[in-house]
């Protein structure tokens, strides 16, 4: 799982509510973490391989959302690989980690080890979170047609600028000036735990606001297509709305835990001793949520695949070949221009040449195209007999 508290165990002077929730039960804490960032890796894969089955399709160039999407699961994989090595050595060589815990021990490696470990699972998540919060903002520019592959770049920039930035400005503030006096008060913690969360919240307020306002901006597209609003168009926009979602639960189950876990610990923190008899429900609620978090953190990449593609079945086709996103249908001579051209107003250019409207039209085609969820042949035949698929 990934929460700071794991770079605050890496100080041998650790506080007490750190102390109380590493401590509990921690080869049955490693060997759920192990348990569950095993079974969503493994499904994860499953997930996006290619299957058997699948009725051929002309496979067009990938667009900035459909590489986003891959890149949320690659960070999923290679956090959940980081969650898995971390516990199996935790399992295995007891006496090689309880050397952490002494503070003026001459082996360095335990706590290089803890502090490497616990910064690769806490960059790659972080990476994906900002990761999910480009997905928003490239979904609401692709309605807007101001986004294309070209935005990618910046999405890279700011994704993993950010995230190995404030990973780093993290943890220095955290064991500084040195890992034997790291949290020695909250000046030290409080920053780090910052820097942790701030791309999490981000997401939780953040995205919400902007799904809200692309599905009222693909409505509005599908209104100005041909000045009417049918059941075919009320339904896409439905789908797209219900993916939206979906990405939303999964995130919000995900890591409501670790939000509930850190405000206890917390609590427990500022308390004089958390081991007063009052505070019994308060300590037994951060260690259940502890656990909890040690089997949803990790799930996240399974659930996400979920959300992102359904449920792509079993039958894995080992032959090589250029899988296609169920729902990315786009045409490949415009995503080879690698933009979107200006919004169109279609009511002011109702007589423009036929030509004109048929390009607007596919352009428009594309944009809802990214966003929609068309897993299965109904869902095709739905969209495609909608007029936004019709008229060139």
């Amino acid at each position: 799982m990934a929460s700071p508290r794991l770079e605050t165990y890496c100080c041998p002077n650790r506080d007490a509510a750190t102390q109380l929730v590493m401590n509990f039960q921690p080869e049955v804490f490693c060997g759920v973490c192990i348990g569950s960032a095993s079974i969503s890796l493994l499904l994860t894969i499953l997930q996006l391989l290619p299957k058997k089955g699948q009725s051929p399709r002309k496979m067009p160039k990938a667009s900035s959302s459909s590489t986003i999407l891959l890149l949320i699961s690659i960070c999923d994989i290679l956090g959940g690989l980081g969650i898995i090595f971390r516990s199996s050595v935790w399992l295995g060589f007891p006496g090689f980690i309880a050397n952490i815990s002494v503070a003026n021990g001459t082996d360095v490696w335990p706590s290089a080890f803890c502090v490497g470990s616990a910064m690769w699972i806490q960059l790659l998540y972080s990476a994906g979170f900002w990761w999910l919060f480009c997905y928003a903002v490239d979904s609401y520019l692709v309605v807007r047609r101001s986004a294309g592959l070209s935005t990618i770049v910046l999405y890279h920039m700011m994704t993993w600028g950010l995230a190995v930035m404030l990973c780093v400005e993290g943890i220095a503030l955290l064991y500084y000036p040195s890992l034997s006096s790291c949290e020695n008060g909250l000046e030290h913690a409080i920053p780090h735990y910052i820097t942790t969360y701030a791309p999490l919240l981000l997401v939780l307020v953040a995205n919400p606001i902007l799904f809200r306002r692309t599905v009222s901006a693909v409505a509005s597209l599908l209104k100005g297509r041909q000045g009417i609003y049918t059941e075919n168009e009320r339904r896409l926009g439905t789908e797209i709305q219900m993916r939206f979602f979906k990405i939303m639960l999964v995130f919000v189950i995900c890591w409501s835990s670790n939000i509930i876990n850190e405000t206890l610990l917390f609590y427990l923190e500022m308390q004089p001793d958390i081991n007063d008899i009052p505070l019994k429900n308060l300590r037994s609620a951060a260690l259940i949520t502890w656990i909890i978090m040690g089997v949803l953190n990790p799930m996240q990449g399974f659930l996400f695949t979920l959300a992102f593609y359904g449920w792509t079945g079993w039958r894995v086709d080992l032959k090589w070949r250029k899988r296609e996103i169920p729902w990315e249908s786009m045409s490949s001579s415009t995503v080879g221009e690698n933009a979107y051209p200006s919004p169109v107003n279609y009511q002011s250019n109702i007589h423009d040449s036929k030509k004109i409207s048929a390009t607007d039209s596919q352009q428009t085609d594309e944009a809802i195209s990214m966003l929609s969820e068309a897993n299965t042949s109904s869902d095709e035949r739905l969209t495609r007999s909608s007029p936004i698929y019709q008229g060139w």
